[in-house]
């Protein structure tokens, strides 16, 4: 799964090149925040959260090797637009989350089908490390602020409940996250033990593309924005 440096890094992107308000985001932090939100119940980012919740109701895919979590199913459960004809800036960083989710293990699945890489934990391992290795090089500056505005989306949040104090503890966990990646960034390109730069780069930019793509639809008023 990419990490969260790699999820800030592929929001932060669009927010540079588009700005917030093409893409129909009204709160940043929120939409921020969004990015990070499917992972923090699941139990290995966030220390000490209030509760943990299986990662096929947060993501919508089974624990498989590599899996590949369903988006579109997401967008139609908790992408529909309120009565004012929009959508929570949280629910949309979180459907972005899982199209990047989605667009890098299926790269992922790909390029181990096409190098005759076998399944298996050893892979795994390799695969993470070339995944924190790539996440080293991001560039990036903006951690969710927890404001009233994002608590109040949190609290209208109805996949499942979010509580308070997990929303601050991963804005102090994002915080350290770019703290370190200021520390010990990456220049170049990186040692990978089994993927390589040509497969970040373009996966980056197809990731970037898909959620661009479906964020430009919504901002125009398209129904079916979010679907896969």
């Amino acid at each position: 799964m990419p990490s969260w440096n790699i999820h800030t890094a592929q929001a932060e992107r669009l927010l540079n090149t588009d700005g917030a308000s093409a893409l129909g985001i009204r709160d940043v932090d929120a939409f921020l925040l969004g990015n990070l939100l499917p992972d923090i119940y699941v139990g290995y980012m966030v220390p000490n959260v209030s509760r943990k919740i299986p990662y096929r109701e947060t993501h919508f895919a089974d624990p498989t090797f590599v899996p590949e979590p369903r988006y579109g199913e997401f967008f139609e459960c908790y992408g529909q637009p309120s009565e004012d004809g929009t959508v929570s800036d949280l629910v949309l960083g979180a459907w972005a989350h899982l199209v990047a989710d989605h667009v890098y293990n299926q790269q992922s699945n790909r390029f181990f089908r096409e190098h005759n890489i076998p399944s298996g934990n050893p892979t795994r391992i390799k695969k993470q490390g070339d995944f924190d290795l790539f996440g080293r090089t991001r560039d990036i500056h903006r951690a969710p602020h927890i404001t009233k505005e994002v608590l109040r989306q949190c609290a209208a949040f109805e996949q499942y409940p979010l509580e308070e104090r997990d929303m601050y503890a991963t804005q102090t966990v994002m915080e350290n996250i770019i703290s370190s990646n200021i520390e010990h960034r990456v220049f170049g390109t990186p040692a990978y033990r089994m993927l390589d730069d040509a497969f970040f780069s373009t996966t980056f930019d197809m990731v970037t593309e898909r959620i661009r793509h479906g964020l430009l639809a919504y901002a125009a008023g398209e129904k079916d924005w979010g679907a896969e």
